[in-house]
């Protein structure tokens, strides 16, 4: 199967009901939040997307990521390549409400629908790259540079001793 780019807008239920299944790419370029969040991220993001429907009748589709980006380390400040390897699992809801969300399985994510019953595909598949990023970007210590050994966080000057305002009510206690 070739690779194609897919479909910005899909309509999720209609695709669940005759069973899409996607696999193509996606321009990193036309998601301008991942970029910001990267140091270099690879021109083309590969994407699986397997639309169905469960035993319970609930729409959903699942699929799997892959791109390989660099980030810098907060440790050395030095870029480092960091593959992405994303699996997801979403189904359609019409509101974001906690009653639809209690409905839904644990191993579904909900996603809104617009007025028309279609999301932004690469709007979601984007915000699932940047949950995915780690919270903070770090070599492993063996690649470091810089070394646990060598790091020096400041001194700490101590601190002169003030008398204790409270001092005064130990007297009327004694009394």
């Amino acid at each position: 199967m070739q690779r194609v780019k897919l479909p910005k807008l899909v309509d999720p239920v209609k695709n669940a009901t005759i069973r899409s299944d996607y696999r193509g790419v996606i321009l990193s370029s036309e998601m301008p939040r991942l970029l910001g969040s990267v140091a270099d991220i690879a021109k083309e993001i590969d994407v699986e997307i397997k639309f169905a429907k469960d035993e319970q009748g609930l729409s959903y589709f699942q699929g799997h990521m892959a791109c390989s980006t660099s980030l810098i380390c907060e440790r050395c400040n030095e870029v480092f390549d960091h593959p992405m390897d994303v699996s997801f699992c979403f189904s359609p809801v019409q509101s974001v409400k906690e009653e639809d969300k209690d409905e839904l399985p644990d191993s579904y994510e909900p996603v809104e629908v617009n007025d028309q019953g279609e999301i932004n595909l690469f709007q979601t598949l984007e915000d699932e790259l940047i949950l995915s990023l780690p919270i903070v970007a770090l070599h492993a210590e063996k690649d470091c540079k810089q070394k646990r050994d060598k790091m020096s966080f400041g001194k700490i000057e101590p601190v002169d001793e003030r008398p204790n305002p409270f001092a005064v009510l130990k007297e009327l206690k004694r009394d």
